[in-house]
């Protein structure tokens, strides 16, 4: 038998919590997921969809997690749900990371991209953060990327969003690996940190970065 955890990452996102607010009179139900809460350097980046029950396609049913998908995989759904759904992305910085904390940064990443989808949304389904400032419906989700088609479909757009940033990053500060780490706290990424120092996109709030600017290692 496969532990809940595994079981939950093997599952297929379905469309019956945005079914349910359909019936309940929602008509334009956001899904809405980030990226980006772990790492040690960049953003974090949220992202909203929509995906409209009139409008069905058939690569619906390819939508999961982003992290049950190759890269490949991410981008060509990211490219199909930009050209064939409402969609919006949503950044906080590094620096709003290091002000706000990363709870708080993520809210405002996903309010920023609620407020720029091109269909004001009725309904919002989170991945199991609320967002009470917003005023709207909403049903946060435990695992919501694992379970619900459009919270998936969030994911994989805020993903290869994420992803593009850093290796764009990665251009400016190539002694880190960011297109290879995205940021997180790798074995070589830690020492690049302990090697290099701090660059200008790391999070200083975070552990390893606050030791190292502290003198503690490296």
């Amino acid at each position: 038998m496969l532990a809940p955890d595994m079981a939950l990452y093997r599952s297929i996102p379905t469309l019956s919590e945005e079914i349910r607010a359909w019936r309940e009179g929602h008509r334009v139900v956001a899904g809405v997921d980030e990226v980006g809460r772990g790492p040690i350097a960049g953003p974090v980046v949220a992202a909203a969809v929509v995906l409209d029950p009139e409008r069905a396609r058939e690569w619906w049913s390819d939508l999961r997690d982003s992290k049950q998908l190759s890269p490949s995989q991410r981008e060509r759904l990211a490219a199909l749900i930009r050209d064939e759904c409402a969609w919006a992305v949503g950044v906080a910085s590094h620096d709003e990371v290091d002000a706000a904390g990363i709870v708080e940064a993520t809210r405002r990443a996903m309010r920023r991209a609620l407020a720029t989808l091109p269909l004001a949304p009725s309904f919002v389904i989170t991945d199991a953060l609320p967002l009470p400032e917003t005023g709207l419906p909403q049903r946060p989700l435990t695992h919501g990327d694992a379970l619900s088609l459009s919270v998936a479909a969030a994911s994989i757009v805020a993903k290869a969003h994420r992803d593009r940033l850093m290796c764009e990053s990665h251009a400016a500060w190539p002694a880190y690996g960011f297109e290879r780490n995205k940021g997180y706290g790798t074995v070589e990424h830690l020492r690049a940190l302990a090697e290099h120092g701090v660059c200008p996109i790391h999070r200083r709030s975070f552990a390893p970065v606050a030791a190292r600017l502290e003198g503690a290692w490296g």
